[in-house]
């Protein structure tokens, strides 16, 4: 009997999302993840000039299903003659950065935001993260490996018929240097005592770089004081920023007089939560725009889900930008394209995540690149920048142009509406339609344009912009709003979520 038909269970496929791997733990078996790994593996071997006995670097997050998944990311990498070492439970740009140095690939655990019962993985050539142009080649390695690993034997296989090791080793000690270097690369751009007297609040939660930031943050002068630490994993999303996290934010605020900024990050602790001393978040597209100035970019890259904010700041601040599809990987290759008149180099996200294409100088000190997202730089940043020009962190902010941004979703969608809807988005005529058709009878006013860059984004004459778009990762519809204010930005998004909204109205047609 092969494994296949030895299989008591029906193996789901892993895919790709906006950025990496993202499935229900329940589906991540030993044997999928395995056959993804060995597919990886087999890539950088063809693409990526993969020796044998190579090093190859391997972190996760703080999710109870990623040591067992980081295991099986060892027992790939060692049954295909490299070197796995183990970074540990890091920041997902620690892992990255560290391997960057050494000139090596990496694979990171995580699922970043999204619940518990879901986890991801995300792969690192030796330049940096897995391109959309490197995801076909992937696959189809991935494909073979599933087609030998299948046809085996059940006796003669590695793998239970629950798709699970029959042997699988424990993990290997941590090489610590990983964390160190990461915390170095802050510690020797910024002068030691650059945030002297600024106490910061440090919401830690299941966060897998909480205690880094209170180091990094204290090794700057700061008081960086620890809250809330959970030894249960929590999913906080930088997008989606809910009434629950608004009133924590607030409570922070009220209980901690005279402080200057909270902060935290996503789950992997490469998004990052910028709060200011009233307990107000700010978005993570905003927040870059305070990020690349305090850096002196010439050229950015931004998602199209974007606040347009962000483009008045650019032109206002003479950095070239230019838009993208959503996802860490489109953003990295448009940045990447800058010319070398363009440097310093930058890209960022809606979710705050912040990419260095290019050397950047401040201060005389030299930051190397770091392609890929991370949220303690842009944390720093941001407070630095309000530091120097003797301001409060929302006097920072609100300096900026006066557009304003709400997002929200729906979840748990049927995948044929997911892949129906981003039928209909590659046909300009097709999406007005839909649209005029789910907003008849709102009073949301006329459409002036329909952008398709990524999902559906209109702009109305009022200039109030609604962009809807699916998930990459998640059965989950989101829309992304900007607005005058920030009453109105917060309307259009629950309009469009409410019972009988538009996005319902479009589901309905799909």
């Amino acid at each position: 009997m092969t494994l296949r038909e030895a299989l008591s269970y029906e193996p789901v496929e892993l895919s790709f999302g906006t950025s990496g791997l993202r499935a229900l733990v329940s589906d991540m078996t030993d044997l999928e993840c395995y056959i993804d790994a060995v597919g990886f593996l087999r890539f950088l071997t063809a693409h990526d000039a993969l020796l044998s006995a190579e090093t190859i670097y391997i972190g996760g997050d703080l999710r109870d299903s990623t040591e067992r998944i980081m295991r099986v990311m060892f027992e790939a990498c060692n049954r295909y003659g490299l070197k796995p070492v183990n970074c540990g439970l890091l920041p997902t740009p620690a892992v990255a950065y560290y391997a960057l140095q050494q000139q090596a690939p990496c694979i990171v655990v995580t699922g970043s935001h999204i619940p518990s019962d879901r986890n991801g993985i995300k792969f690192y050539k030796r330049a940096g993260e897995v391109l959309k142009d490197d995801e076909a080649p992937i696959k189809d390695q991935v494909a073979v490996v599933r087609s030998e690993l299948y046809s085996q034997t059940s006796a003669d296989s590695l793998f239970t018929s629950a798709g699970m090791f029959k042997n699988a080793a424990a993990l290997p000690p941590v090489l610590e240097e990983a964390e160190d270097l990461y915390k170095k690369r802050y510690e020797d751009f910024f002068s030691p005592d650059c945030l002297a007297g600024k106490k910061v609040i440090v919401y830690q939660q299941s966060a897998v770089g909480r205690d880094i930031i209170v180091d990094v943050l204290s090794k700057l002068g700061a008081e960086a004081v620890p809250v809330e630490r959970s030894e249960t994993f929590i999913p906080i999303d930088t997008e989606h920023v809910t009434d629950e996290n608004k009133t924590k934010f607030k409570l922070f605020a009220s209980n901690a007089p005279n402080t200057f900024a909270i902060v935290s990050t996503d789950g992997d602790s490469d998004r990052p939560f910028v709060i200011d001393e009233t307990g107000t978040f700010h978005s993570g597209d905003v927040l870059g725009c305070i990020v690349a100035d305090f850096l002196g970019a010439k050229f950015a890259a931004v998602p199209i889900s974007s606040n347009d904010a962000v483009d008045i700041f650019c032109k206002d601040h003479d950095i070239k930008l230019t838009h993208t599809k959503i996802g860490s990987p489109y953003v990295i290759a448009a940045m990447d394209n800058g010319s070398a008149s363009d440097e310093p180099r930058v890209s960022w996200e809606v979710n705050g995540g912040f990419i260095e294409g290019s050397e950047i100088t401040h201060d005389g000190r030299v930051l190397k690149p770091l392609p890929t997202r991370d949220a303690l730089l842009p944390i720093i940043c941001a407070m630095l920048s309000a530091s120097t020009k003797s301001q409060k962190l929302s006097e920072l902010f609100a300096s900026l142009p006066t557009r304003y941004t709400a997002a929200n979703l729906i979840d748990d969608i049927l995948p044929d509406k997911i892949v129906h809807f981003k039928e209909i988005c590659k046909d300009q005529a097709a999406a007005e339609a839909l649209m005029n058709q789910a907003l008849s009878g709102s009073d949301l006013g006329d459409i002036e344009t329909v952008d398709l860059t990524d999902g559906l984004r209109i702009l109305f004459t009022s200039h109030d912009v609604v962009h809807l778009r699916p998930s990459g990762n998640a059965p989950q519809f989101r829309v992304y709003t900007n607005a005058g204010s920030q009453m109105q930005a917060d309307l259009l998004a629950q309009q469009a979520v409410s019972p009988n909204g538009y996005i319902e109205k479009i589901l309905a047609e799909l």
